[in-house]
């Protein structure tokens, strides 16, 4: 496992960006090349070592040195303890190393404690200077505005990543998407720049037209997104199609990565007897992955199956999971051991000439059961809930299974309310206090005969224990057409105006979150959008939305609105081309988008793409 401080879901680790960030890994491992075979006593002066040595092992110091009193003496993690800064000139080593990015800072702070050798520190692998914001510390979260997306473009499918220029709410200007593309070795295979000119503007990166601009042959693999000149947050979010081409008729959606590598992974379904489960093991780093470090078990079954391979720097390796467990079928559940080698991995089904696409979910290791979630004032009504569409019975089939989704975890008591469109309760079913192997998952159609949306809640009747991340995967399937898609999500306290630590949830500023900015993607070519909007609520009571939608071209432009109304605990199914006029629809083009606004409360929804002849995608929509 890394030894490294990655990512949560209020912020991240700045420090583990810049080390990990590309540009940044080739002139460090280029000093893993320059100081092999010598020894190293670096100075830490930001509790830095160990996240630089699991990402770059062979500059593992000899001995460490700090300016913290406190620390002299303490275990450094290499087998040795903490010495003091002022130790330096008696210190026996080769290379001395200062963990810091700023030079001209160390030189001034060490220099009289060289003894005439050289000093290095990290400034080789800062950034270029046009690529950060003046006047901002170097280590500053918008500097390091990084994801990764799955990508490739063959014979057989094509990959688009959708977003918006989101950033301009927050001032940003002269916007720049710097972009690296690896393909399945790890090799970088095209590199460049996409400037983004005007506020709120739709940006689409399309597979087919990066391999027709830089001659490349078919590709699997990755890319690196920095959003250069960010402001508001760091989060790079987008979404991610795939359709199949040459008569395939697969379609399918993802989003982003969330790049926050974690130590475990779930919400990864065992495949069905005729389905073909293959994870992506992508990895993020410059360092190899080892055979073995990489493994998948039951859900709560202390079973581990590894990929018994080697992975390279960057490269891309498709694990079939199901000849690992060839005995396990849906609805068991597995969970994959990353070890924090990559960010949010992609799962991919085949199933009788069709494939679907989804992403695993991040398995906390920080939280605990906490009874107080037991014991939720009324105000905070139903508490925690996550919401999830039931498509049209009559068409298609909606299922659930609920996940453990932290490592701390053995218990989900959980129960589903199921209401109607009008936000009218259907039922209620109590699904028992399940434990963490457990293999349940509910068939919603068989409950109800109308469309609408579950709520997915916390029941302790039976007893059991809850941490407020609550999650479950979605799966949908058309019963005519055979065609399927599936998601996964986790609860939040929706539509309170008492908190509760980090609830409401708000996408900007602090709890309660009470508004809704949510994007969704217009179709191209045969392909048409929709969303499944809903009106969460946790309490009873509250006021119908007051929802806008508005039209954007692909240069930002508004070009029309119109407003609905949804009930509290009701649903809407927004499909743009029944709701805004065909010309406008022309204009707005590809890149185009509708931008659902809502300040009165916060509205949640799933969108996709439909092709006319009963394919469809399905994942749940982003906000910023």
């Amino acid at each position: 496992m890394l030894d490294i401080r990655t990512f949560g879901p209020q912020g991240g680790n700045v420090l583990y960006k810049a080390l990990a960030h590309p540009l940044a890994a080739e002139a460090l491992t280029r000093m893993e090349q320059d100081f092999a075979g010598q020894t190293i006593a670096i100075y830490d002066p930001e509790d830095t070592v160990r996240t630089l040595v699991a990402l770059y092992p062979g500059l593992r110091p000899s001995v460490v040195l700090v300016h913290d009193t406190e620390q002299v003496g303490q275990p450094d993690g290499f087998g040795g303890e903490r010495k003091a800064l002022v130790d330096l000139p008696h210190v026996d080593a080769d290379i001395i190393l200062a963990l810091s990015f700023d030079d001209a800072k160390m030189r001034g702070r060490l220099g009289s404690l060289l003894n005439g050798r050289d000093l290095h520190t990290l400034a080789p692998a800062r950034l270029p200077d046009d690529m950060i914001v003046r006047g901002r510390p170097y280590l500053d979260k918008l500097n390091f505005a990084t994801n990764f997306a799955f990508f490739r473009d063959d014979d057989r499918f094509s990959t688009r990543i959708v977003t918006a220029n989101y950033w301009s709410n927050y001032g940003a200007q002269n916007l720049r998407y710097w972009l690296r593309l690896y393909d399945g070795t790890g090799k970088i295979i095209a590199q460049w720049e996409q400037p983004v000119e005007h506020a709120g503007a739709g940006i689409t990166i399309d597979s087919a037209d990066v391999r027709k601009r830089f001659g490349l042959p078919a590709f699997m693999g990755q890319l690196f997104i920095h959003v250069i000149g960010a402001r508001g947050h760091d989060v790079v979010k987008y979404a991610l199609d795939v359709w199949g081409k040459n008569g395939d008729p697969s379609l399918s959606v993802t989003h982003d990565a969330n790049a926050w590598p974690s130590v475990r992974y779930a919400t990864l379904p065992a495949p069905e007897a005729d389905e073909t489960l293959t994870v992506w093991v992508q990895n993020s780093h410059a360092t190899t992955i080892p055979a073995g470090a990489i493994t998948f078990n039951p859900m709560g079954v202390d079973e581990h199956r590894g990929v018994d391979r080697t992975i390279g720097p960057f490269e891309t390796v498709a694990v079939n999971v199901g000849a690992l467990f060839p005995d396990l079928s849906w609805p068991s559940q597995l969970e994959m051991r990353s070890g924090r080698h990559l960010v949010r991995p992609r799962y991919e089904i085949e199933q009788r000439g069709r494939t679907r696409i989804a992403h695993l979910n991040v398995e906390r290791d920080n939280i605990r059961p906490d009874p107080a979630i037991r014991n939720f004032a009324p105000s905070l009504g139903r508490g925690f809930l996550l919401p999830f569409p039931i498509l049209d019975p009559a068409k298609f089939e909606s299922f659930v299974q609920p996940n453990p989704m932290s490592e701390a975890l053995e218990t989900l008591p959980v129960r589903l309310d199921i209401f109607d469109e009008a936000g009218q309760p259907v039922g209620s079913h109590f699904l028992g206090n399940l434990p963490r192997d457990h293999s349940t998952a509910i068939a919603l159609h068989d409950l109800t005969d109308r469309p609408g949306h579950a709520d997915l809640v916390y029941d302790f009747r039976d007893g059991g224990e809850a941490d407020g991340w609550l999650h479950a995967l979605m799966r949908y399937r058309n019963r005519d057409t055979d065609h399927a898609a599936e998601t996964s999500f986790g609860a939040h306290i929706f539509n309170t105006l008492m908190t509760w630590r980090s609830e409401p949830q708000s996408y900007s500023g602090p709890p309660p979150g009470l508004t809704t900015r949510l994007f969704l993607k217009l179709g191209h070519d045969a392909l048409r959008s929709f969303c499944c909007l809903i009106h969460p609520a946790s309490i009873e009571g509250t006021s119908p939305s007051e929802t806008v939608l508005h039209l954007h071209a692909a240069d930002g432009s508004l070009i029309a609105e119109t407003a609905i109304h949804i009930q509290p605990s009701g649903s809407f199914m927004v499909r743009p081309h029944e709701l805004f006029e065909g010309a406008h629809l022309e204009r707005a083009g590809v890149g185009g988008y509708v931008l659902i606004r809502d300040l009165t409360c916060r509205l949640f929804g799933y969108h996709g793409l439909e092709n006319g002849e009963g394919g469809f995608s399905l994942d749940h929509m982003f906000g910023f």
